[in-house]
């Protein structure tokens, strides 16, 4: 039987499964151009994402399932592999993000992430902008969403 741990802060021995986390869920946006080559990935992920962001995982039993990096303000990944999807690591990672960033957080999502962007709207996060996607390496339209505490203003 398999326990739930919780989210824990991620070591740089996790980089490994954090990328194919990482590629593993992209691989199903068929919409996303291929810009980078799997290497190039996991050698971002070791040597910039993690280093430089706060960065969270969760899984059953300590696996590294899913993860989030957060930067200041803003919730710059969420990923979750695709046989973890639905089983509540994802609420777990977004419900901690929010309590690291008490006084709010905002994201962008792919506009075409139609499953991502009702997930984020059902844990609180609102519409902010909808962009043409001239702000991301990908050049695809994209959603601004904004999450903020009860009580503060957007």
């Amino acid at each position: 039987m398999r326990q739930t741990v919780g989210p824990r802060r991620a070591r740089p021995e996790d980089a490994e499964r954090i990328a194919e986390v990482f590629l593993a869920a992209r691989a199903g946006m068929t919409y996303l151009p291929g810009l980078h080559t799997d290497e190039e990935t996991r050698h971002w992920i070791a040597h910039v994402m993690i280093p430089d962001n706060e960065v969270w995982v969760d899984g059953p039993d300590g696996e590294v399932a899913a993860f989030a990096a957060l930067g200041d303000g803003w919730l710059d990944h969420l990923y979750v592999a695709p046989e973890a999807q639905g089983r509540g690591v994802g609420a777990a990672l977004l419900a901690l993000a929010k309590e690291r960033r008490p006084d709010g957080l905002d994201l962008h999502v792919f506009q075409e992430n139609t499953g991502a962007r009702r997930f984020y709207e059902r844990h609180g996060f609102a519409l902010v902008e909808l962009g043409d996607g001239g702000g991301n390496e990908e050049n695809l339209p994209d959603a601004r969403y904004r999450w903020r505490p009860a009580g503060r203003n957007a």
